[in-house]
């Protein structure tokens, strides 16, 4: 099979930019991005993981920053109407900057390293159940909330 060639896949309608339209959203959530990573530093700074144990930290990061996530998704699709740089900010930067997929698995990776594989097990499974619970328990209890309010 052949590759076609470079200018056979041009349409010739011009390629639509990002645009400035863009910027400010890049903009805002590289700035909560870094708000998120610095809390979640300061975390792992009041908080260490000491050497051998288990990564507690970052277990609970994931685990709060879930649950915010799970207060803020329903509050800002179903109870206010927000400026459209609120939900790039706080969701996608400070919130994705501060819960971590990278760290927890270098810290699963660690634990195999060392020879723990039931300890590496174990954190994989907690921190999936209790992130995905904490999202759910979150979303459900501000919904009550928001009902409750409306009475």
């Amino acid at each position: 099979m052949k590759a076609p060639e470079a200018g056979s896949l041009r349409t010739g309608a011009p390629r639509a930019s990002g645009g400035p339209g863009q910027l400010p959203v890049v903009a805002v959530v590289a700035a909560g991005g870094g708000i998120g990573a610095a809390a979640r530093y300061a975390a792992s700074l009041w908080w260490p993981t000491r050497t051998g144990g288990f990564p507690w930290t970052t277990l609970w990061v994931n685990v709060v920053g879930c649950a915010v996530i799970g207060v803020f998704l329903v509050l800002i699709t179903e109870a206010v109407t927000a400026h459209r740089l609120v939900r790039p900010f706080l969701g996608t930067g400070v919130l994705g900057g501060f819960t971590t997929f990278s760290t927890y698995a270098v810290d699963i990776r660690g634990l195999l390293g060392e020879g723990r594989p039931g300890t590496a097990l174990t954190y994989l499974a907690a921190t999936l159940f209790a992130a995905l619970f904490a999202v759910w328990l979150a979303a459900m209890a501000t919904r009550r909330v928001l009902l409750w309010r409306q009475r």
